[in-house]
Order: structure tokens, then sequence, then C-alpha cells
């Protein structure tokens, strides 16, 4: 990729390296984030290794967007290469493992001029389990040497801090916990925008329960259908998972076999799931393992009652040890179904208000700090500087 040199004044003071906005939770932070930042009076440029995904339109039209057009997160390193050492942003800010990895040793080749800081979504432990093919051990074994160039390790659950402390024996001012900023006026405005789907606008006679992200093992919605199975043996009610992934047909088939396709619908991705758990009688995380699962959060702060695995890491973090929602041991079905059971006799405390710790402003904030920039950029009135 040829770029020119910029001015000075033209200097971007962020970049955001990712792989592309595809719809994950990891994706919508970052694109929250770069809005946040963008709209503290920072320029901001978002380059990723593909410019696609469905968040590119929710981006603040002042955040650029450089396309480095690979196929391939780690075909991008040299493409990242050159975009920094012509485009020379004062901070750099990348996340998920592989493209942390790309983005540090692409910051060494560009000669290592601004900071540069890393965010990890996963718990190392839940990684070194579940990602154990030979690409994702590979990258692994890359933390080691490169993790250390990088000015800052984010982690998003403070049960993350001690483990990758150990394991990368980084000094405790190099590693911090920052909430993923998941709550933001647009989520909120969204959750009030009428929901399309029948069961929860022209047909809401039944009470439905809510899953929502990736069709993967990860988040094992195979656990959660199987327990709606039981739920729908003791009381009318639906079951409605959002998100696409390759588990799909799989779940499909075993929605068939159980014989309560009728009661079960999986809609595809989502724009706005946020309708939906604004009008759900109870959401349900059914995950294996997380870092610190937004959709919890989301549906934390559009009001839904929860329930949650006690998966690491993360949802015993946000519901504080069940205070607010009801936590289940992972795969248990068992103990989901009853949890579903009680919550739609008795709905669990609002929760709206824990939400409140997961809010972009705060978030913003701290990354700017992390990166090593003032909360405002010089010249921006703080009471004008709210986006949207």
């Amino acid at each position: 990729m040829s770029v020119p040199v910029p001015q000075a004044a033209d200097r971007p003071d962020v970049a955001i390296f990712l792989p592309s906005l595809e719809g994950g939770g990891a994706e919508r932070v970052m694109a929250i984030l770069a809005s946040g930042i963008v709209a503290r009076g920072y320029r901001v440029e978002l380059v990723l290794a593909a410019a696609r995904g469905p968040y590119l339109a929710g981006l603040d039209p002042r955040v650029r967007v450089v396309d480095l057009g690979t196929d391939s997160i780690l075909r991008s390193a040299v493409p990242l290469a050159r975009y920094l050492r012509a485009h020379r942003p004062r901070a750099l800010l990348a996340a998920m493992t592989h493209a942390n990895v790309v983005a540090l040793m692409a910051h060494r080749w560009a000669g290592g001029a601004g900071r540069v800081v890393i965010s990890e979504r996963l718990s190392l432990t839940a990684a070194r389990r579940h990602h154990r093919s030979f690409h994702d051990r590979a990258i692994r074994a890359l933390m080691w040497p490169t993790y250390r160039w990088a000015d800052r390790l984010i982690v998003v659950a403070e049960a993350m801090v001690g483990e990758f402390k150990r394991a990368l024996r980084l000094p405790d001012d190099r590693l911090a916990c920052i909430y993923n900023p998941v709550v933001d006026a647009a989520l909120l405005a969204a959750a009030e925008r009428p929901c399309e789907h029948p069961w929860l606008s022209t047909d809401a006679s039944l009470p439905v329960v809510l899953g929502c992200g990736r069709l993967t093992n990860q988040k094992d919605f195979a656990t959660l259908i199987e327990a709606f199975r039981r739920v729908r043996r003791h009381r009318p009610a639906r079951l409605l998972i959002l998100g696409e992934g390759e588990s799909r047909a799989a779940l499909i088939a075993q929605v068939r076999a159980a014989g309560i396709e009728q009661d079960v619908d999986l809609p595809g991705f989502e724009e706005n799931p946020f309708a939906f758990m604004r009008r759900a009688a109870v959401f349900v995380l059914s995950s294996r393992y997380e870092g610190m699962p937004g959709a919890l959060v989301q549906a934390m702060a559009c009001g839904a009652p929860l329930v949650s695995t006690d998966c690491p890491t993360g949802p015993d973090e946000i519901l504080e040890n069940g205070r607010w929602g009801t936590l289940v041991p992972v795969g248990d079905v068992a103990a989901m179904a009853a949890a579903i059971e009680r919550v739609l006799a008795a709905p669990s405390p609002d929760a709206r208000a824990r939400a409140a710790a997961f809010a972009e402003e705060t978030a913003v904030t701290r990354y700017l700090a992390a990166l090593g920039l003032p909360a405002y950029a010089a010249g921006v009135a703080v009471a004008g500087s709210q986006r949207r």
C-alpha cells in the first residue's frame, strides 16, 4: 500500500488496528471506542486488514477508515508497517491476540514511534483449553516475545489481570483492566425501537427466552436449547437465538429432533438485538467461556432479567456473584432449565444501574489515559464533546 506522508496537522492521534468490523463483540467495542475518541476531539484512523463488516455503518463519520486490502491478518503485517511509517500515529491500539501480535511486529518494523497499547478479550486459561489448533498455539507462542514491546496490555475483566501477569511476567504498571464500552446512548435508543419479530410484537402472547451471539461451540447454544426443551415441558414459552456461525445446521437439527421447532427460531444476525433484549422475558448467556461478555451487559442495560453460566471469565464479575442475575454451572442443563423457570415465574432484580459501570464515557476516558492522551483534545469544550 502506498500512502502519502502526512503533514503534522494531519497526523492521526490514534490508529486502531483490527482484522475487520465483522459482527463480533470485540469489533463492536472497538467501533464504539473509535467513535467515542473522535468525539473527544482526536483524529482517529481505523485501520482494517479488510474494510468490511456491519459496524462500519455505525461509525462516527469523522473516523477515517483505512483498508489494507488483505485477506489474512498475518498478511497485513507488512502493509500495516508501511502505514505506520507513513502516517506516524501518536498511539496505536489493537485488539485480539492475532491482531495484537501483528500490530506489535509491524510497530517494531516501522521504527517503534508512538505509544502502542494492546487489548486482550479472552481469558488466557480459556484460550489454552478451548483454542488448541496449531494456528492458535502458534499465535500464543508469539505472545511471550512480542507482548513485552507493548506500553500497556488492557484486559477486560479483573480476573484476567493475574493470569496474564503470571504467564507473561509483566510488571504491574504494564497491565490494566478496563471494562468494555458496551453501554452508550445509541444502544439505549435502539432498545426502544419497535421489534419486528412477531413473537415480540404482533404475537407477544408467550414469554420469550433470548440468546444472542455467534453460533459456535464457545456459546454452547446446544445446552440452552436442551434447557428450553425441559422448560417447555412445564410451561408455554418460546426461544429466540440471534446470530450466525458454523453451528447453525447442528442447532437446527437439534431443535427438529427435539420436536420444538414451532417454539424456537434462529433468525440470524440482527442489527438491533437491543430491541429484542428490551422485550425478552429472560436473557440467557450459555457460554462455555468468555472474556467479558458484552451481550450480557447489553441485556442488563436493556432491562432484561438474566441467567448466565458462571464461566471464566466475566459473568460473576458483571452480576456481582449473582446479585443481579442467576449464575449456573457451565453445561448444566438441569440447572439452566430450573433458573429459566424461576425467572419466568418471578423476574430477577432490575440490573440497569449496574450496567452504568460499562458506560462508553468511562471506558473512553480510561483508554485515552492508557494511550497517553488527555481525556479531551486541546481546545475541545467538555460540555460540547458528547457524541450524538
